[in-house]
């Protein structure tokens, strides 16, 4: 019975054809895990911990209630080493901004959904992209996740299958399957598809983007700086999806500056 089983997970097979090469080359990889607000430095900890067991070791914290401090480092049980080179900041923005992909985890549909997928699919996205440039998960609160305005930075959703009935995940726990993807992956050393070396602009370069087009949309009359609704979250959707690279984010650019520089002439 097991045996059949073992041959039955093509992704199993797989990693168990290959060395330890692979494994090594994940922990090279330009993977980011990034925490909001997390109000317990335990948590932190056991984060860490999780990220070490699968050869990930770059932490970004934003906003952490506490950090450093002694319940973190009892959590980690030896990965103090990713606590001490983890990274602080004040804005998500600022901790994604050299990222050239970002998803974001969440437990919950939203009113005004993003693109979504599951960790192995997620998984094979980020290993593909970030041979070209860093990736970063982000993981929201341990009560409420991420806002939808902090989603709104990301490309996409990662959803993690659970019990409808009880789909409640503890923050260790989510980053724990998400990097146990990131490992199998690896390990199954699975094809890269060609639209992974595209050179796509980072989420600075994107946010540029996005204060430079509402400035424009603003300036011509289209959108009420008083009664925004959605607007903007739609359009970083919408660009989101699009994945434009650099060129394309020059010529987007472009257009504006023109439409910047007509107005300024009349």
């Amino acid at each position: 019975m097991s045996e059949m089983s073992e041959f039955s997970n093509p992704r199993r097979q797989a990693a168990t054809e290959h060395d330890d090469s692979s494994v090594t080359a994940l922990s090279e990889r330009p993977i980011r895990i990034v925490l909001v607000g997390t109000s317990h430095p335990g948590n932190i900890g056991a984060v860490a911990r999780a990220m070490k067991t699968m050869r990930l070791s770059a932490l970004r914290l934003v906003t952490p209630k506490v950090f450093p401090h002694a319940d973190a480092t009892a959590m980690a049980s030896g990965a103090d080493d990713l606590l001490a080179r983890a990274e602080v900041f004040d804005r998500l923005s600022d901790a994604i901004a050299d990222c050239g992909l970002v998803l974001g985890a969440s437990a919950r549909l939203r009113s005004l959904r993003w693109p979504q997928m599951e960790p192995p699919e997620a998984a094979q996205r980020a290993l593909e992209e970030s041979a070209q440039h860093p990736v970063a998960f982000v993981f929201g609160r341990e009560r409420t996740g991420l806002t939808n305005d902090e989603l709104a930075l990301c490309h996409g959703l990662v959803h993690i299958p659970a019990n409808p009935e009880y789909s409640s995940l503890n923050l260790a726990m989510s980053v724990q399957v998400m990097s146990y993807e990131l490992l199998m992956t690896s390990r199954a050393a699975l094809p890269l598809r060609e639209n992974a070396t595209r050179e796509v602009a980072t989420a600075e370069e994107m946010d540029y983007f996005y204060s430079h087009l509402e400035q424009v949309m603003i300036d011509s009359g289209f959108l009420d700086p008083a009664a925004p609704k959605h607007l903007m979250k739609r359009l970083r959707r919408l660009y989101g999806r699009a994945r434009p690279d650099r060129q394309e984010l020059n010529i987007l650019r472009g257009i504006l500056s023109a439409v910047e520089k007509q107005r300024n002439n009349t």
